[in-house]
């Protein structure tokens, strides 16, 4: 149970069911997160739409890079809210979700591209603290993405941090989007 109770719907205002409505139609449940930060209606509101801008900009990587980047930092955080909801979005976008098991094992398990092995070290880079991100390593990410594609591996992994250092210090834990009954849309149906 979160450390500050989530807000109820009936109490959350009229963008507020607005939000968990949405949220409700895409995921099937209105995610803690949202829920709990409801209290502050003004950075929830900033912070949805923030996610909505940022998902909508970052397309220039393939998915299973960007997602398996941030699914690392949530590990690496250990964020229990942000690897459940993580691994329902990657099974929603058809991504091979059996593999996260081998994640502490990406550097030589054959179950990861070099592209994905790329960006799972450098989000173990960023999470690492202190940061231990090299010259060498943004050159070869550089190389291998462009620097767009490098930029927004970084944005998107730096967000990840956000989240689940929000999520730990808020008492935020699984929501149960892998397994439980919240995420009852069939696989395709979250991004939009």
């Amino acid at each position: 149970m979160p450390r500050i109770p989530a807000v109820e719907s009936k109490k959350a205002g009229l963008i507020g069911r607005f939000m968990y409505r949405y949220a409700r139609k895409r995921y099937g449940a209105v995610p803690d997160p949202l829920a709990v930060t409801r209290h502050h209606r003004g950075l929830s509101f900033a912070g949805g739409l923030h996610e909505l801008l940022a998902e909508r900009a970052s397309k220039t990587l393939p998915a299973s890079v960007r997602e398996l980047a941030v699914y690392r930092a949530a590990v690496q955080l250990g964020c229990s809210w942000c690897i459940d909801f993580g691994t329902m979005l990657q099974r929603l976008d058809g991504l091979d979700i059996d593999r996260l098991k081998d994640i502490d094992s990406y550097a030589t398990s054959p179950k990861y591209t070099e592209q994905e092995r790329l960006a799972i070290a450098y989000a173990d880079a960023m999470t690492a603290t202190p940061i231990q991100v090299t010259d060498e390593q943004v050159a070869q990410l550089v190389a291998e993405f462009g620097e767009k594609g490098v930029v927004e591996l970084t944005y998107q992994i730096g967000l990840e941090n956000m989240r689940a250092r929000t999520n730990s210090a808020l008492g935020i834990a699984e929501q149960g989007f892998t397994s439980g009954d919240a995420c009852l849309i069939p696989q395709g149906k979250a991004r939009g």
